[in-house]
């Protein structure tokens, strides 16, 4: 594995822990401006977010800036136009993998709804910057730590079907919520599928970006979806 995916790995690990040290950090500056506990707790922790994804966005733009300007060019890569199809239809794509995935969870008797999406959109509300993280940074960082590179790394190693189930429950527990581990799964190996059949990381980022991002709008807006159903 390249040096700057390990660069990359280790940024992404120390931002996953920083929160120890980051969230008291910004509620200590908080109180120093005469802010209550109550209106720092909440903000910190949204800020931090912003703070912690961002830098490491940063970061990991900058250690591949050889590739995002000197791509490597893949003969089996699909076309700039079928590509495109792809991204499109993987959002589709993804959304069936996570509903057929609800379902099974359902059937095991796992209670349906997401702890960690519920603490999301409280911290959106709280501070609406998070939105870009959830639905733009959060994706891409995800897409080049768990297909670029993990996946990328395993899948030359082995086959696709174990370098995606590997690399996909990885992704699951990074979440946070080992309970939905075949929800994330699924997904995860629906991404690490389209990164695969198109040879484009671009492709999954797009899919992931947009699932978030319609996950997140109709978390935010309940009523206009329970309108949409009576329709």
């Amino acid at each position: 594995m390249k040096k700057e995916y390990w660069f990359i790995l280790i940024a992404y690990i120390v931002m996953q822990l920083s929160g120890a040290i980051g969230v008291p950090l910004l509620m200590f500056i908080g109180s120093l401006l005469g802010k209550s506990h109550h209106e720092v707790a909440e903000l910190s922790v949204s800020l931090w977010i912003v703070i912690s994804f961002s830098l490491t966005f940063i970061i990991s733009l900058i250690l591949l800036r050889k590739e995002w300007t000197n791509p490597i060019r893949s003969e089996s890569a699909l076309s700039p136009r079928e590509s495109m199809y792809w991204a499109v239809g993987g959002i589709f794509l993804a959304f069936f993998a996570q509903i057929a995935a609800a379902n099974i969870e359902y059937w095991l008797g796992i209670e349906m709804g997401s702890e960690n999406t519920e603490q999301i959109v409280s911290l959106i509300k709280t501070a609406p910057i998070v939105i870009l993280v959830t639905s733009i940074i959060g994706p891409i960082l995800e897409e080049i730590v768990f297909r670029k590179i993990l996946f990328g790394a395993l899948y030359t190693r082995m086959n696709f079907f174990l370098a995606g189930l590997i690399s996909s429950l990885i992704f699951a527990l990074a979440h946070g919520e080992p309970e939905h581990v075949i929800l994330y799964s699924a997904m995860g190996f629906t991404f690490a599928f389209l990164y695969v059949k198109t040879k484009r990381i671009l492709v999954p980022i797009f899919a992931h970006v947009s699932m978030n991002t319609i996950v997140v709008i109709m978390q935010l807006n309940p009523d206009w979806i329970q309108k949409l159903q009576q329709l």
